[in-house]
């Protein structure tokens, strides 16, 4: 691919406003190649991001945007074969590649590979294990779906001998339908978890997990696969594994668990115990079970590749976190706003469940936009009522795009409030259909101390800041 792509040559993205594709733009331009992109939404952080790097984002998607004929166009899996750039690019014969693709060549090489991957907690623990590496002094490279807060930038070309990849099941691009890990030849993978998601891309859980599977399969006898045993379909999956596997949660087969978890001043505390013996009091800023399981994860693969206990404790203690997970954005009036990427029902409990375990005592909000593919049908019109019926107060947003999804496939957020009250016995939840309506709604309602967590894996129209000015003009 290489071949294609001469010294300082030009490269154009498109959709690079994703936050892979983005990071992927930083990468290029750190190695000297010339970088623009195209995308028609646009919105922070990665805009910001972009902005700073000094990378030109030109607004839609318009056959002109190639008039200054690129070495190569990366394709991102957002657009379809229809679009009008990629039509201008396989017409004019200008080379692309998908974005995992891009990835293999210009970042992992040679280089040896840990992939993350799972329904959940990818980001963060791809964000950790690369923080981990890096306070080790191994000098890696890493390329993670947001931006950590230690590390500034999702994305580094480092001199060691490790890649640190976060690894996504969703497909390559309109003619690669294969998932993107596969590109990203695994010597080491974490597994935290396998659930139905990508309902536009699979049509069933035995569907997805077919992508886990070929992933597993591609690790080679001496590699190793650390999984998270508390979900049924990883058990069942690892048993394709050629590699030495790893069991790590709360439920057996187990043997790495999280022990003595308890907070003390907003930070957690826990003992990474390895087949009953305790290895000490670990401290992190990262709050709620399932962030100390991701933990657990890193530690366990860390230990595995011989770092110290003490190098890992002062990476957990110092780990700031990732952008838009569980990210404190301010406090007005007494009442914390919180950010965080959860849109899957499972990860809307578990992260309100950590807010109230790290905020005890105060009323606990969810404001939740139904944005991801999958959010967005009705797939879980039962599971959300659930999971959200967890908070005090809940604002449920109108979907994002609902044109995208047929109606009859199409969650009903009305349902899902009225459910929500059915279950609770009262009208602590709300839908509201305009999110430019909902900062005044909350900034109105909310108490001093109550904790108000924004949940979307998007812009939502920066409901987030906007609650805040709200509350500070209130």
């Amino acid at each position: 691919m290489t071949d294609l792509l001469p010294a300082a040559g030009r490269v154009h993205l498109i959709a690079i406003c994703g936050v892979g594709m983005g990071s992927l733009a930083g990468l290029l331009k750190s190695k000297g190649y010339q970088v623009t992109g195209s995308d028609e939404s646009i919105y922070p952080p990665m805009s910001a991001t972009l902005a700073e790097l000094g990378i030109p984002v030109l607004p839609g998607y318009r056959e002109e945007h190639l008039r200054e004929r690129p070495d190569l166009v990366v394709i991102g899996n957002a657009v379809s074969r229809a679009n009008p750039e990629v039509e201008a690019v396989l017409r004019l014969g200008i080379p692309y590649v998908s974005f995992p693709q891009a990835l293999g060549e210009f970042l992992i090489g040679s280089r040896r590979a840990i992939v993350v991957t799972g329904t959940h907690g990818k980001t963060t623990t791809s964000a950790l294990m690369s923080w981990v590496l890096v306070k080790a002094g191994w000098k890696p490279s890493f390329f993670v779906g947001g931006i950590p807060l230690n590390l500034g930038t999702g994305f580094r070309y480092g001199e060691g001998d490790w890649v640190v990849l976060e690894g996504d099941e969703y497909d390559s691009a309109f003619f690669d339908k294969g998932p993107k890990f596969l590109h990203y030849r695994p010597e080491r993978v974490i597994l935290t978890s396998v659930e139905f998601d990508h309902a536009d891309i699979y049509r069933d859980l035995d569907h997805l997990k077919e992508a886990f599977r070929r992933l597993i399969e591609i690790i080679p006898p001496s590699g190793s696969l650390v999984a998270c045993s508390d979900y049924e379909s990883v058990e069942e999956l690892t048993g394709k594994a050629r590699c030495p596997v790893v069991f790590y949660g709360d439920r057996a087969p187990k043997d790495w668990e999280v022990a003595n978890h308890r907070v003390r001043e907003g930070r957690s505390l826990f003992e990474p115990v390895y087949k009953g013996t305790s290895e000490g009091t670990l401290e992190t800023p990262m709050i709620g079970r399932h962030n100390l399981k991701n933990a657990l994860a890193v530690y366990a693969l860390a230990r595995e590749l011989g770092i110290e206990r003490q190098s890992l404790a002062e990476a957990m203690a110092t780990f700031a976190g990732v952008k838009r997970r569980q990210e404190v954005k301010g406090e007005a009036r007494g009442i914390t706003v919180i950010d965080d990427f959860a849109h899957h029902p499972t990860a809307i409990r578990e992260t309100i469940d950590a807010v109230r375990f790290a905020y005890p005592g105060r009323r606990i909000w969810a404001v939740f936009e139904p944005r991801s593919n999958t959010s967005r049908r009705r797939i879980f019109q039962r599971e959300f009522p659930v999971a959200l019926a967890r908070a005090d107060r809940i604002v449920v947003a109108g979907l994002y795009r609902p044109d995208k999804v047929p109606e009859e496939e199409r969650l009903s957020p009305e349902e899902v409030v009225k459910e929500v009250n059915r279950q609770t016995g009262d009208n602590r939840a709300a839908w509201i259909g305009q999110n430019l309506d909902i900062p005044a709604y909350v900034a109105k309602e909310a108490e001093p101390g109550d904790v108000i967590l924004v949940m979307s894996n998007g812009g939502f129209d920066g409901v987030q800041d906007k609650i805040l000015e709200k509350l500070k003009m209130r």
